[in-house]
Protein backbone atom coordinates (compact mmCIF):
# COMPACT_ATOMS: atom_id res chain seq x y z
CA UNK A 1 0.00 0.00 0.00
CA UNK A 2 1.63 3.12 -1.11
CA UNK A 3 2.06 6.42 1.40
CA UNK A 4 -1.34 7.58 -0.73
CA UNK A 5 -3.49 4.89 -0.02
CA UNK A 6 -2.28 5.02 3.69
CA UNK A 7 -3.74 9.19 3.50
CA UNK A 8 -6.99 7.55 2.26
CA UNK A 9 -7.16 5.15 4.64
CA UNK A 10 -6.82 7.38 7.54
CA UNK A 11 -9.50 10.06 5.84
CA UNK A 12 -12.06 7.62 5.04
CA UNK A 13 -11.37 5.79 8.85
CA UNK A 14 -11.49 9.50 10.86
CA UNK A 15 -14.25 10.69 8.47
CA UNK A 16 -16.33 7.10 9.88
CA UNK A 17 -15.27 8.04 13.69
CA UNK A 18 -16.66 11.67 13.01
CA UNK A 19 -19.70 10.72 11.84
CA UNK A 20 -19.91 8.11 14.44
CA UNK A 21 -19.39 10.56 17.32
CA UNK A 22 -21.99 13.00 15.73
CA UNK A 23 -24.34 10.78 17.54
CA UNK A 24 -24.03 12.20 20.61
CA UNK A 25 -25.76 10.30 22.96
CA UNK A 26 -28.00 11.67 26.03
CA UNK A 27 -26.24 9.87 28.58
CA UNK A 28 -22.61 9.42 29.01
CA UNK A 29 -21.06 6.73 31.02
CA UNK A 30 -17.76 8.85 32.61
CA UNK A 31 -14.28 6.89 33.38
CA UNK A 32 -11.69 9.07 35.19
CA UNK A 33 -8.05 9.20 33.99
CA UNK A 34 -5.23 11.19 35.64
CA UNK A 35 -7.94 13.61 37.46
CA UNK A 36 -11.43 14.09 38.23
CA UNK A 37 -11.20 16.70 35.49
CA UNK A 38 -9.42 14.37 33.08
CA UNK A 39 -11.97 11.30 30.91
CA UNK A 40 -13.38 9.22 28.74
CA UNK A 41 -16.37 8.60 27.77
CA UNK A 42 -18.62 5.38 26.15
CA UNK A 43 -17.87 7.32 22.64
CA UNK A 44 -14.31 7.83 23.31
CA UNK A 45 -13.59 4.49 23.61
CA UNK A 46 -16.39 3.26 20.77
CA UNK A 47 -14.88 5.89 18.33
CA UNK A 48 -11.62 4.19 18.89
CA UNK A 49 -12.95 0.47 18.67
CA UNK A 50 -14.18 1.81 14.95
CA UNK A 51 -10.86 3.22 14.08
CA UNK A 52 -8.85 0.02 14.74
CA UNK A 53 -10.53 -2.13 13.99
CA UNK A 54 -11.15 -0.77 10.26
CA UNK A 55 -7.60 -0.21 9.95
CA UNK A 56 -6.32 -3.32 11.21
CA UNK A 57 -9.17 -5.02 8.57
CA UNK A 58 -6.92 -4.10 5.32
CA UNK A 59 -3.59 -3.71 7.61
CA UNK A 60 -2.79 -5.99 9.88
CA UNK A 61 0.67 -5.68 10.28
CA UNK A 62 0.71 -2.29 11.34
CA UNK A 63 1.57 -1.37 15.33
CA UNK A 64 -1.45 0.95 17.30
CA UNK A 65 -0.54 4.14 19.69
CA UNK A 66 -4.14 4.86 20.79
CA UNK A 67 -5.33 7.49 23.64
CA UNK A 68 -7.76 4.77 25.25
CA UNK A 69 -5.55 1.77 25.24
CA UNK A 70 -5.13 0.57 22.59
CA UNK A 71 -1.54 -0.94 21.70
CA UNK A 72 0.54 -3.43 19.49
CA UNK A 73 3.79 -3.54 17.81
CA UNK A 74 4.09 -2.60 14.19
CA UNK A 75 5.50 -5.92 12.25
CA UNK A 76 5.23 -3.55 8.88
CA UNK A 77 7.37 -0.67 9.74
CA UNK A 78 3.75 1.40 10.17
CA UNK A 79 2.74 2.49 13.42
CA UNK A 80 -0.64 4.61 13.66
CA UNK A 81 -1.32 7.08 16.04
CA UNK A 82 -4.77 7.95 17.38
CA UNK A 83 -6.52 10.08 19.29
CA UNK A 84 -10.57 8.93 18.77
CA UNK A 85 -11.97 11.68 20.38
CA UNK A 86 -9.63 14.84 21.01
CA UNK A 87 -11.73 17.43 23.08
CA UNK A 88 -13.46 15.03 25.18
CA UNK A 89 -14.45 18.00 27.20
CA UNK A 90 -16.22 19.99 24.69
CA UNK A 91 -17.60 16.87 23.55
CA UNK A 92 -19.26 16.64 26.98
CA UNK A 93 -20.67 20.08 27.06
CA UNK A 94 -22.08 19.69 23.96
CA UNK A 95 -19.72 22.71 22.80
CA UNK A 96 -17.75 22.43 18.72
CA UNK A 97 -14.26 21.98 18.12
CA UNK A 98 -13.66 18.31 19.28
CA UNK A 99 -12.76 15.96 16.67
CA UNK A 100 -11.15 12.75 15.78
CA UNK A 101 -7.02 12.68 15.18
CA UNK A 102 -5.96 10.16 13.16
CA UNK A 103 -1.61 9.32 11.77
CA UNK A 104 0.64 7.33 10.71
CA UNK A 105 4.39 7.16 11.01
CA UNK A 106 7.03 5.58 9.61
CA UNK A 107 11.00 4.69 10.93
CA UNK A 108 11.51 8.61 9.31
CA UNK A 109 8.30 9.99 11.22
CA UNK A 110 4.84 10.72 10.56
CA UNK A 111 3.60 9.74 7.15
CA UNK A 112 0.00 10.93 6.81
CA UNK A 113 -2.74 12.75 9.51
CA UNK A 114 -6.16 13.72 9.36
CA UNK A 115 -8.33 15.36 11.82
CA UNK A 116 -12.18 15.35 11.40
CA UNK A 117 -13.69 18.23 13.16
CA UNK A 118 -18.01 17.88 11.60
CA UNK A 119 -18.99 20.33 14.92
CA UNK A 120 -17.07 23.05 12.83
CA UNK A 121 -17.77 21.52 9.53
CA UNK A 122 -13.94 21.08 8.78
CA UNK A 123 -11.42 18.01 7.96
CA UNK A 124 -7.84 18.70 7.52
CA UNK A 125 -5.28 15.86 5.96
CA UNK A 126 -1.87 16.19 5.08
CA UNK A 127 0.95 13.63 3.53
CA UNK A 128 4.37 14.11 3.60
CA UNK A 129 5.95 16.44 0.92
CA UNK A 130 2.64 17.05 -0.71
CA UNK A 131 1.63 19.86 1.22
CA UNK A 132 -1.76 20.08 3.90
CA UNK A 133 -5.47 20.63 3.01
CA UNK A 134 -8.80 21.59 4.73
CA UNK A 135 -11.84 20.50 2.79
CA UNK A 136 -10.18 19.97 -0.12
CA UNK A 137 -8.22 23.22 -0.54
CA UNK A 138 -4.32 23.80 0.05
CA UNK A 139 -3.70 25.85 3.29
CA UNK A 140 -0.82 27.52 4.37
CA UNK A 141 -0.04 29.33 7.81
CA UNK A 142 0.37 32.85 8.19
CA UNK A 143 4.17 33.96 7.58
CA UNK A 144 5.51 36.65 8.63
CA UNK A 145 3.92 37.76 11.71
CA UNK A 146 5.73 39.61 14.93
CA UNK A 147 4.84 38.50 18.03
CA UNK A 148 2.92 42.21 18.60
CA UNK A 149 0.11 40.88 16.34
CA UNK A 150 0.16 37.59 17.01
CA UNK A 151 -3.00 35.87 18.06
CA UNK A 152 -2.31 32.83 19.88
CA UNK A 153 -4.19 29.73 20.50
CA UNK A 154 -3.11 27.46 23.74
CA UNK A 155 -4.28 24.87 26.31
CA UNK A 156 -4.19 24.25 29.61
CA UNK A 157 -2.78 20.71 31.81
CA UNK A 158 -5.05 18.54 33.23
CA UNK A 159 -2.39 18.06 36.07
CA UNK A 160 -3.88 20.88 38.53
CA UNK A 161 -0.74 22.11 40.09
CA UNK A 162 1.14 22.58 37.02
CA UNK A 163 -1.64 24.98 35.82
CA UNK A 164 -0.78 28.34 38.12
CA UNK A 165 2.90 27.74 36.50
CA UNK A 166 0.69 27.99 32.95
CA UNK A 167 -1.15 30.45 34.03
CA UNK A 168 2.30 32.60 35.25
CA UNK A 169 3.09 32.24 31.66
CA UNK A 170 -0.09 33.15 29.62
CA UNK A 171 0.13 36.18 32.66
CA UNK A 172 3.70 37.17 30.97
CA UNK A 173 2.43 36.64 27.04
CA UNK A 174 -0.63 38.09 27.12
CA UNK A 175 0.52 42.14 27.26
CA UNK A 176 2.97 41.49 24.00
CA UNK A 177 0.39 39.33 21.67
CA UNK A 178 -2.62 40.72 19.73
CA UNK A 179 -4.77 38.39 21.86
CA UNK A 180 -5.42 34.52 22.65
CA UNK A 181 -7.71 31.91 21.73
CA UNK A 182 -8.76 28.73 24.01
CA UNK A 183 -10.86 26.15 21.65
CA UNK A 184 -9.97 22.83 24.26
CA UNK A 185 -8.61 20.88 21.41
CA UNK A 186 -5.09 20.19 20.52
CA UNK A 187 -5.15 19.10 17.12
CA UNK A 188 -7.56 21.89 15.68
CA UNK A 189 -5.46 24.51 17.77
CA UNK A 190 -2.47 23.21 14.85
CA UNK A 191 -4.65 22.35 11.89
CA UNK A 192 -5.89 26.60 12.75
CA UNK A 193 -2.07 27.72 12.66
CA UNK A 194 -2.11 25.39 9.63
CA UNK A 195 -4.87 27.25 7.98
CA UNK A 196 -4.04 30.83 9.45
CA UNK A 197 -6.99 31.06 11.55
CA UNK A 198 -4.74 31.76 14.38
CA UNK A 199 -0.74 32.58 14.27
CA UNK A 200 0.65 30.07 16.82
CA UNK A 201 -0.02 27.63 19.40
CA UNK A 202 1.30 26.31 22.68
CA UNK A 203 0.54 23.57 24.59
CA UNK A 204 1.96 21.66 27.76
CA UNK A 205 1.86 18.18 28.41
CA UNK A 206 0.24 16.89 25.52
CA UNK A 207 0.97 13.51 24.49
CA UNK A 208 1.76 12.30 20.66
CA UNK A 209 -1.37 11.23 19.56
CA UNK A 210 -2.72 15.08 20.51
CA UNK A 211 -0.18 16.74 18.09
CA UNK A 212 1.36 13.79 15.38
CA UNK A 213 -1.63 14.32 12.51
CA UNK A 214 -2.02 18.33 13.35
CA UNK A 215 1.46 18.79 13.46
CA UNK A 216 2.49 16.97 10.09
CA UNK A 217 -0.59 19.20 8.95
CA UNK A 218 1.15 22.12 10.04
CA UNK A 219 4.36 21.47 9.01
CA UNK A 220 3.27 20.49 5.19
CA UNK A 221 1.52 24.20 5.45
CA UNK A 222 4.64 25.35 6.37
CA UNK A 223 4.71 26.07 10.05
CA UNK A 224 7.54 25.17 12.50
CA UNK A 225 6.50 22.51 15.38
CA UNK A 226 9.11 22.13 18.29
CA UNK A 227 9.31 21.13 21.81
CA UNK A 228 10.40 24.24 24.16
CA UNK A 229 13.93 24.24 23.44
CA UNK A 230 13.59 24.17 19.93
CA UNK A 231 13.63 20.47 19.86
CA UNK A 232 11.25 17.66 18.03
CA UNK A 233 7.69 18.49 20.28
CA UNK A 234 7.38 16.30 23.62
CA UNK A 235 5.15 15.91 26.43
CA UNK A 236 6.86 18.87 28.06
CA UNK A 237 5.79 21.56 25.41
CA UNK A 238 4.88 21.70 21.64
CA UNK A 239 5.38 25.31 20.10
CA UNK A 240 3.67 25.53 16.71
CA UNK A 241 3.54 28.74 14.48
CA UNK A 242 5.29 30.33 11.20
CA UNK A 243 9.07 30.47 11.05
CA UNK A 244 9.60 34.13 11.87
CA UNK A 245 6.52 33.86 15.35
CA UNK A 246 8.11 30.71 15.83
CA UNK A 247 11.76 31.88 16.40
CA UNK A 248 10.04 34.57 19.13
CA UNK A 249 7.71 32.26 21.05
CA UNK A 250 10.95 29.60 21.77
CA UNK A 251 12.85 32.72 23.41
CA UNK A 252 9.92 33.87 25.60
CA UNK A 253 8.33 30.58 26.47
CA UNK A 254 11.90 29.85 27.14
Amino acid sequence: MSSTQILELAESVAKKAGEFLMQRPAKFEVTQKSSAVDFATQMDKGAEELIVSEILKLRPDDGIIAEEGSSRISKSGITWVIDPLDGTTNYFYGLPGWNTSIAAKDEQGVLVGAVSAPSINSFWSAQRGKGAFHNGMRINCNEPVNLAKALIATGFTYDLKLRSSQGDLMNMLISKIRDVRRTGAAAVDLCYVAMGAVDGYFEATLKEWDFAAGGLIATEAGAKISGRHGGKPDSEMVICAGPTLHSELVKLIN
